[in-house]
């Protein structure tokens, strides 16, 4: 009886006090999120996602090459443009997963910085959906939704929390899409 009377009495200070730091920094779901190193489309630089976006807005978007959203590289590079002053970032990355992508990242980067005039950060290729997804996807897929498609896109607020995600078909530049952006910034 005292044994489960102290059980009762130190259970649930015990979890308050490791919950509690996590609940209480609002940066604990950025650095889940941002918390690894990816390396450029088609360049040799190591980026620390933490200190890129860490404390930012993001759009986040995983990508194709040779898919039929492709041509959504020309609005997420005017919302870039649009929001890039006011601090928001735009994420690109490129994905295979749904079959879409060049097998030669000097291709995937020749349609993007050349052919669509991207000037927003782009990774190398990693997958985003399953198993094989790449823990940034992983996270976001836990906090909202994994992707269903190419171009699907995510808007995640200075904490690093997944506050609105968008399927392919509705445009980076969409009323509702902008309008997420806005509450964020």
């Amino acid at each position: 009886m005292l044994r489960q009377s102290l059980r009762n009495l130190l259970l649930p200070a015990a979890l308050a006090a490791v919950c509690a730091p996590a609940l209480a920094d609002p940066g604990a779901a950025g650095a889940a999120l941002f918390n690894h190193e990816l390396r450029r489309l088609h360049s040799d630089e190591v980026v620390k996602l933490g200190e890129r976006f860490g404390g930012q807005p993001v759009l986040v978007v995983n990508t194709a090459s040779h898919c039929g959203f492709t041509d959504q590289f020309r609005e997420l590079e005017a919302v870039h443009r649009k929001y890039k002053d006011r601090g928001l970032k735009v994420a690109g990355f490129p994905s295979d997963d749904f079959r879409q992508e060049a097998n030669d990242e000097a291709k995937t980067a020749a349609v993007c910085f050349e052919n669509f005039g991207v000037t927003f950060d782009m990774f190398a290729p990693i997958a985003v959906t399953g198993e094989r997804a790449h823990p940034l996807f992983r996270e976001i897929a836990r906090q909202s939704s994994a992707p269903r498609w190419n171009f699907h896109k995510y808007v995640i607020d200075r904490s690093g929390r997944v506050v609105a995600a968008f399927p392919s078909r509705v445009k980076p530049d969409a009323p509702e899409v902008l309008k997420a952006i806005e509450q964020v910034l």
